[in-house]
């Protein structure tokens, strides 16, 4: 099993540096990427940068360069849903673009115009569920499955949040989950979008932001290696 780890800042893969042997390090365009090992299984690292086109490039790259079979992206979001408070855990079900919007030619905002597929992207079931199993293992965590969507734009705005709440029954929103799903989906790789909040999309959005997002991304790595753990103790099992 190769798996490919993509988050947008460095502060959402920095922990897995100190957990993962890696053993090569590649520079392809502008980004970085770590390859290596994590027990019995493959891992691959970069840090991808913020928004969707970054992140489409990234997860490009890990399914035509690395060859991944599986592609999580972690790291922080903002709550949509306002059942959801900082520190809570979000497992994507699905991954939509809040910001798409062809309604002038009669598509619904979100809808991927003249596109031969969905406009929503669900995630991979199975690794959905080692992810929550993982993160309620962790413990002294709120563990969410919800729906993610993505646009170029930090949400720091009441009314904002509101809209994309109503609009899309969003859960938390964030810049880059949509782009790695809708490129896993063309290439049929399994997916799964986990992040931890860090914020509530609202006014005080950009200090909390800051003031959780070290901690915020940290929980989010522990829960991925914890989900890697689980997956090599079950193969283990079967052999």
């Amino acid at each position: 099993m190769k798996i490919g780890i993509i988050g947008a800042m460095e502060e959402e893969i920095a922990h897995f540096t100190h957990l993962f042997t890696i053993e090569e390090k590649f520079t392809l365009g502008k980004n970085k990427y770590g390859e290596g090992k994590y027990g019995f299984c493959e891992v691959v690292l970069t840090k991808a940068g913020v928004g969707k086109i970054n992140a489409a490039a990234a997860a490009q790259k890990m399914i035509d360069v690395f060859h991944v079979d599986l592609i999580l992206f972690t790291g922080v979001a903002g709550a949509a849903n306002p059942g959801y408070e900082i520190g809570d855990v979000v497992i994507s079900t699905v991954c939509q673009q809040h910001d798409i919007d062809a309604s002038p030619l009669g598509f619904p905002r979100g809808t991927i115009p003249m596109f031969e597929g969905p406009s929503e992207f669900a995630a991979d079931p199975a690794w959905k569920s080692i992810l929550k199993e993982a993160a309620e293992e962790a413990g002294d965590v709120n563990v969410h499955e919800g729906k993610v969507v993505s646009g170029d734009q930090f949400v720091a705005d009441k009314k904002a949040v509101q809209y994309i709440r109503d609009t899309f029954d969003a859960d938390c929103v964030e810049m880059e989950g949509a782009a790695v799903a809708q490129i896993a989906w063309m290439h049929d790789v399994p997916y799964v979008v986990l992040r931890t909040i860090s914020d509530k999309a609202n006014g005080e959005a950009p200090q909390m932001f800051q003031q959780w997002l070290y901690e915020a991304a940290e929980r989010s790595a522990d829960i991925v290696t914890r989900a890697i753990q689980k997956f090599m103790q079950d193969e283990k099992k079967d052999q």
